[in-house]
Parts: C-alpha cells; structure tokens; sequence
C-alpha cells in the first residue's frame, strides 16, 4: 500500500519504539513516509489487515495470497560478481553473475523507489549459535513480509539488544518494483541480487516469502564454509538421550515432516549449521508445505495451522467461516505455513545440538526403484550427497508441473549453494569421518512402478524404518550390496514387511523395473560427469556399476 495521503496507520505511535541507533540512512534509504520497527506479531496483524494485505482465518493465522510468484523464481537469481567473490563462487545457472555497475543501478533506482512509503525492519539473527551467528536486517515493503521474518529468524531478547543492533548483512524485499530486462540485463522483471562486497540482498517483482528465507541461506551457505562451518540444507532432530539425526532433502522429500516426529526434539527443520560445537539452526520458526496436510499423519504442523502468528500462503479458505481447505491446489500446490519453532510442543528451544550420529539423505524417487533405505559407505555417501537425486514436486519452483519431474539438485540444495559443490561435499566427509556419524540412504517416493503406476510408500512405513535406523536397531541385520548402485540395503526391519524393503518385489514386471533401475543409474552417471573432474577418483567410482 502506497500511502501517499498520509493517514495514520494503527501502529503508526509504536514504529520507532524499537529502532534500532543504525538506521536506514547507513543503506541509503532516505526521505520514507514511515519506517516501522520490529513491531511485535500484534502490531504487524493490525498492519496487515489495515493494508489489506491479508485476512485472519480460523483460529487466528494470518491468510495472505503471494500474487503471480507462489514459489520461488531460481532463473532470476544472480551474485554480484566483483574481487571477492571471483574466486570463491561456483558460476552456474543458480549463481549467474551480475555486474557491480548493474547492481548499483538497480539499487539506485529501488532506493528512488521507496522514498515516500512504508517499509517494515526486522532486526534479527541468522544462527542460533552466538559464535557464529549473522546480525542480519530485513527490510520489507509488506507487513506480512516483517512477520515472515520474525517467525523465521532468530530475535534479540530485548529493547536495549534492538537499539544496539548493527546487521551485517541486509535484505530488502520490494514485491511491487520491478527491473526493466532491457536495461538492468535481467531474464525477467523479477530479481533476487545478491551483493556479499556492499552486504545487501535486493529482491523485487516478488511477494513469495521463502524468497526472504532462501537468500539469507544462501549468505549463509556462502560465509560459513569459508569459517571452516558446514552450511546444510537439512532438519535436524535429537532423542532422549541427546542423539542428533541430520535430515537432507528437497521441498517435498518429507524433510520437514519427518524431523517433527513426537518422539525426538526438533532442532530445526530446513537450515542448519555444523561446527566444531555440534549443529545449530540458522532460523528461529519453520517452513512447510501444507497441501494435503494430515492431522493424523503430521499433527505437529497441523495443529499449527490454527494458532494465531502462523502465515498460511496461498491456501483456500472459506471468507465467511474462515475455515481453511488444505486439500485445495487452486491458487498452487505449493501452499505454505510460516511458524516460529517454539509452536512444536517437543522443539528444542535453544535450537542446538551435538554431534550427530546419523546423516540421512531423503530422495524422492518417481521412478519407483530404489530401496526405502539403505546404508552408505563414506564415499558412497558424497557421491549421493554431490550427487542429490531426487523428484521435484509440483509447485515449489516456478515451471514446474504438478507431476514429480526426476531431477538431480548437487548438495541437496543447489540453487542455494555459492561453493563449488565438491567445497561443501568434502567439508562435510571430515565431519562424518571425524565424528563417525552412520550414512543412510532414504526413498519417501513410489513403490510398485514410477508415478501414475506405483503408489507412495506410507509415511507410516517411512518413519518406522526410520526409527529403527536411529535406535539402532538395524545394526546388527543382515544386509544385500546392491550390485548397481553398491550400497547396502537391509533384508529385514522391525515391524516392516520384508517385501517392502525390496522394491523389485512390488513390481507386477521384474524385467520393466531392471530396465528402470539400470535408466536411473544410468542418468546418475552422466549427471556426475560435469562434477568428476573436481572430485577425486575413489568418489567418482562410487557412483553406480555397470
């Protein structure tokens, strides 16, 4: 909302009760209407509704709708190419370069942009370790933009912590500025710059809120490792007895679902950091996919969908009961919950843990051939690790179909990855080495053929077999090598039929399932190559064989 007639806003009196003494001018941002500052959740809902940038549903949660953007726009991503980044950034489709006289361009005309309006600051810090924690602000032309990342970043404890506040790095969402392609040398009018020499991060043409969430990461992911810190795209989750599980996935692997089991603790569930102290998450609340969401199978994440704080994105409701309909892919499939951490009744409040003794890898396998689960050896465990098989899910990036499209994403995340992969890959092997963390390998997707023939394994089964790997109950079974792919499937597991743990078994054709195994293989093989001649020989021949 634009408001260039000067009405006093609901929260107007309270906007600079929490500033912070490094202000806006420091970036360059001057001549605003108003700057509202770390407003509590109250405040920012009064703002919304005010702004009529969105509704409040049932039970409490904001209900807002991202415009044409419902998932995240990677073809419009670009790093600042200058002196301190040359050497460092992997250049490729997910870290296209950007001139430093395009940037200053383009920012120069954002900063124009926003003189005479509304913009909401969040003061706040990505790493719950203090060791290694960003100080980063995020500045947003939406109020529901400045819940967004109060839920999803770690927040100062007091007023005075607010006041003192100087981020290093900042970033400034503008859903309603758009670049002109022919000038700023963009692929659309939608961008995501990424600036680590001036520290700022400019997103325009753009109301997803994980764009926010996906460019700290990539901060993150590009500042940690240089420290010597494993940056991962992972849940995280502890037992009884302090025992951490790392889960690595996709959106749509079941990376979120899985880590917010009753049973253990939640760290966190989608971005952590591994250092010489142990895990830690980098954000303070959680992202999810809620379309199709369960009670019965995810009651955690469900039970969030009704509590006052929680950003529902994109999901259908009825305007007259403010009944929800998680079942309804209307707007996208790609529907979202945004919640702080604390919401999850077992979360690990100081959103840290130690050393963990197992590293999962979930794929989401369309093709309907690989085992439920299997145990990697080290180097098998970079190869899938570098390697990240598995099916993106309809809705989470912009082009995508609605039926799973195979696809192999390096590090289980490379759209979020500065680093050469193989940077990260070998960081985290002397992680594992050092702390003897135990390697699985998980399929959340088809049994009994590829998608539109097999069925998707049981989120029941999953979790089983999962717990069983955890509590080490698969220790001491009997295992199968696999004589493709060498990695060690089990033959038997607590309270699993045997049958499901042999996908070929589920198969109404043996021989169309062999032909399908030896094509996945085949396609692991060929991705490989563009990453074999940086990694070394004993890693390249952990891949598959023929």
């Amino acid at each position: 909302m634009n408001n260039i007639f000067n009405v006093k806003t609901p929260a107007e009196k309270q906007a600079a009760a929490m500033r912070s003494d490094y202000g806006l001018k420091n970036i360059g941002l001057s001549n605003l209407r108003k700057a509202y500052w770390n407003l509590p959740p109250e405040a920012l809902y009064e703002e919304i509704i005010f702004r009529g940038e969105g509704n409040i549903s049932h039970q409490g949660p904001i209900i807002v709708e991202t415009g044409k953007h419902t998932a995240r726009a990677a073809n419009d991503k670009y790093v600042v190419r200058e002196a301190s980044t040359e050497g460092h950034v992997w250049w490729s489709e997910y870290n296209r370069p950007y001139s430093t006289e395009k940037f200053d361009e383009l920012f120069g005309r954002l900063q124009g942009y926003l003189q005479g309006r509304d913009v909401f600051v969040q003061d706040c810090y990505a790493g719950a370790d203090e060791e290694y924690r960003l100080p980063v602000r995020v500045i947003t032309e939406y109020a529901w933009h400045s819940l967004f990342a109060q839920n999803m970043l770690v927040q100062p404890e007091s007023t005075e912590e607010h006041r003192r506040h100087m981020p290093e790095f900042t970033v400034i969402a503008v859903p309603e500025f758009k670049s002109f392609p022919q000038i700023d040398q963009t692929v659309s009018d939608t961008f995501i710059v990424l600036n680590f020499s001036q520290k700022i991060a400019i997103i325009g043409n753009s109301g997803y809120g994980g764009e926010i969430k996906k460019a700290i990461f990539t901060v993150m992911n590009y500042l940690l490792p240089l420290e010597g810190v494993m940056a991962m795209h992972c849940s995280a989750n502890q037992g009884d007895d302090g025992d951490v599980a790392l889960f690595f996935g996709l959106s749509g692997t079941g990376k979120t679902t899985l880590s917010a089991d009753p049973s253990r603790g939640l760290i966190g569930d989608d971005e952590h950091g591994w250092s010489d102290s142990g895990i830690f998450n980098f954000e303070g609340g959680c992202y999810a996919k809620v379309i199709e969401l369960s009670a019965s199978a995810e009651p955690q994440i469900h039970a969030c969908t009704q509590r006052f704080g929680s950003i529902l994105e994109n999901v259908v409701y009825d305007p007259v009961t403010r009944l929800i309909d998680l079942d309804d892919p209307t707007l996208t499939v790609n529907t979202r919950i945004s919640y702080p951490l604390q919401y999850i009744d077992n979360a690990v409040l100081e959103k840290r843990g130690g050393h963990p003794e197992n590293v999962i890898f979930l794929t989401c396998d369309a093709s309907g051939v690989m085992p439920p689960i299997s145990k990697l050896s080290l180097e098998q465990a970079m190869y899938h690790f570098i390697s990240g098989y598995t099916s993106k899910v309809g809705g989470t990036e912009l082009g995508l179909r609605e039926e799973p499209e195979i696809t192999f994403s390096a590090c289980f995340g490379a759209p979020f990855m500065v680093h050469h992969p193989y940077y990260y890959a070998n960081l985290l092997k002397r992680k594992i080495e050092h702390h003897g963390a135990t390697c699985w390998l998980v399929n959340t997707g088809w049994v009994g053929g590829p998608y539109g023939i097999g069925k998707r394994i049981s989120i029941h089964y999953t979790r089983a077999i999962l717990n069983a790997a955890l509590e080490g109950k698969l220790n001491n079974v009997e295992y199968i090598t696999d004589p493709i792919f060498g990695f060690f499937v089990p033959k038997t597991c607590p309270a699993i039929p045997n049958e499901v743990l042999d996908p070929a078994s589920s198969w109404d054709d043996v021989e169309e399932y062999e032909k399908k195994y030896k094509q996945l293989a085949l396609r692991f093989v060929d991705n490989f190559k563009k990453f074999a001649p940086d990694c070394p020989p004993e890693l390249v021949k952990a891949g598959p064989k023929f």
